[in-house]
């Protein structure tokens, strides 16, 4: 569930514009959501050999080029797939939570 959900985030985020690898990152954690280098990189060559995501190498205004990522056709596709399966996934555990509350009522 989480590798669904880090695969959404980053889409997400993606979505917005292009970023390289340190400002997802930023990202990630400014959203309270903590992944380290060693997850994220993997996931992002995955989403890239898979089509989802396309990378281009820019200057860096400091030290060495950047590698931007952005989002395909392919990649809004499987974000919207994701939006609708992350709204389904919150709709049932909210019908939980109600079902709770009303049966601690």
């Amino acid at each position: 569930m989480r590798k669904g959900l880090l695969e959404y985030c980053i889409l997400l985020i993606l979505k917005q514009r292009p970023a390289y690898a340190t400002e997802i990152l930023e990202a990630l954690k400014s959203a309270d959501l903590l992944v380290v280098e060693g997850t994220l990189y993997p996931l992002l060559s995955r989403l890239k050999n898979a089509g989802v995501l396309v990378h281009q190498w820019q200057e860096s205004p400091s030290g060495p080029p950047r590698k931007y990522f952005s989002i395909t056709a392919e990649g809004e596709t499987l974000l919207e797939e994701l939006e609708k399966e992350w709204s389904s996934i919150a709709n049932t555990v909210n019908n939980l939570h109600q079902m709770k509350q009303e049966i601690s009522l």
